[in-house]
């Protein structure tokens, strides 16, 4: 049983720029806000307001340079930053990249490189995605209490209907939970879209599937201890000796903490929210996140402009 008690506030760790396609990385400088904010402007200026102590962005180095000039200068003497970088090569001991490989190694992987720079409990997110304060009160909360050893995780769950796009189908992990609210399992549903008739995954060679829009849904914010580095380290390697051949492979991190749940290895807790996500799977996307972030400006839920005053 885990006994040791927080002693720092808690680290956001973003999976950020470069680790994917170079559209993705160009997501995540694209403003957004009235003065030139990125998606990831408004997450670490929630995190700050909830209590997060530091921010920690997982990048690669040829991407390093522009992603530090484009977003993080902004915000860097307001909070503590640093990096952690993902790199091809960054493998465990006894195994090699192998020849032919460019595609990163997934989310999972990029986590456990951050290893040697977080040591407190953390949340993980996506850099492109916009979650909301209350999403980071609710995790923050959770983590505020979360014992530097514990095996106890969390997730917050937002609501499918909440995550979907006008412009085509979407890939989401569709969370099982158990009376209690503990995740028991994630499906990886790769297009599911709305239509007149409702919420349906369409997957080739598959039935449908009709969804409610009530499920909870992974939109990879997540709530660790530091032992998640270890348990991390294990299912990497099994993905190595299973996949590791395959040049486009990836290990992601919803499916990594359901084996691990499956596992009996850790419980993750998936905290329910009604929050709005939103983020920019179509280019189409874009012109509606700046209104919703425009509507929120207006509310005077952020002001126009987040960093002015630095």
């Amino acid at each position: 049983m885990a006994t040791n008690a927080t002693l720092t506030k808690p680290t956001l760790l973003v999976l950020a720029a470069g680790m994917g396609s170079r559209y993705g990385a160009l997501k995540q400088i694209d403003p957004m806000g009235p003065s030139g904010e990125t998606l990831l402007d408004y997450s670490v200026y929630d995190a700050l307001r909830v209590g997060f102590g530091k921010v920690v962005f997982i990048i690669r180095h040829d991407f390093a340079e522009a992603f530090k000039a484009a977003v993080a200068s902004k915000f860097d003497k307001k909070i503590e930053v640093d990096y952690a970088y993902q790199e091809l090569d960054k493998l465990p001991d006894g195994y090699t990249v192998p020849v032919g490989r460019e595609k990163p190694w997934g989310t999972a992987h990029a986590i456990l490189c951050a290893r040697e720079v977080v040591k407190e409990p953390f949340s993980v997110i996506n850099a492109d995605d916009f979650y909301g304060r209350e999403t980071y009160a609710t995790i923050g909360a959770y983590l505020a209490g979360l014992p530097v050893d514990s095996n106890d995780f969390a997730m917050v769950g937002f609501k499918l209907e909440n995550t979907l796009s006008a412009y085509g189908a979407v890939t989401r992990g569709v969370c099982k939970t158990d009376g209690a609210g503990f995740l028991t399992g994630i499906e990886e549903m790769t297009k599911i879209a709305r239509s007149p008739l409702g919420i349906f995954n369409k997957e080739d060679g598959k039935p449908e599937v009709l969804l409610t829009g009530n499920e909870p849904a992974s939109m990879n914010i997540w709530g660790f201890s530091p032992t998640l580095f270890g348990h991390l380290e294990h299912v990497f390697r099994e993905f190595l000796a299973k996949s590791g051949n395959a040049l486009k492979s990836e290990c992601y991190i919803p499916l990594a903490v359901g084996q691990l749940v499956n596992e009996g290895r850790v419980t993750c807790k998936v905290l329910r929210t009604d929050s709005e996500w939103f983020g920019i799977t179509y280019k189409d996307d874009k012109p509606l996140v700046e209104a919703s972030i425009a509507r929120l400006v207006a509310a005077g839920v952020y002001p126009s402009s987040l960093w002015a005053g630095k």
